[in-house]
């Protein structure tokens, strides 16, 4: 799976597709989130509006990420949930750790504060 990244105004922008559930998905986001640690981008947004389906190993995919950023001094932004996936954080009081976004600009904008 490639995850395709784009730069918003110095905020890198990761695009999640089709079904999320863990397994090569998650060494996926892993690799690409060490990589853009290893090129000293520390500001990442997820958007998840092409996201169609999410189990809990595809929840702990976005919590592994979010530790990978946090302990290396990043930060990582969700944005644009999709229904079953914004009940999946909300369910597991998730919303209080990742603060997710609706829109991708409120995300990159959030940075700035």
């Amino acid at each position: 799976m490639q995850i395709p990244a784009t730069d918003r105004n110095g905020v890198t922008l990761l695009s999640l597709q089709g079904a999320i559930l863990g397994g090569p998905e998650a060494n996926a986001l892993n690799d690409e989130l060490h990589r853009l640690i290893d090129d000293g981008r520390k500001q990442v947004v997820i958007d998840l509006s092409q996201v169609t389906l999410m189990n809990s190993s595809g929840l702990g995919m976005l919590i592994g990420g979010y530790t990978t950023m946090k302990s290396n001094g990043g930060e990582l932004k969700l944005a644009c949930l999709t229904g079953n996936v914004r009940k999946l954080i909300e369910i597991t009081k998730l919303h209080t750790i990742f603060h997710p976004y609706d829109s991708v600009d409120e995300a990159v904008a959030s940075f700035a504060s």
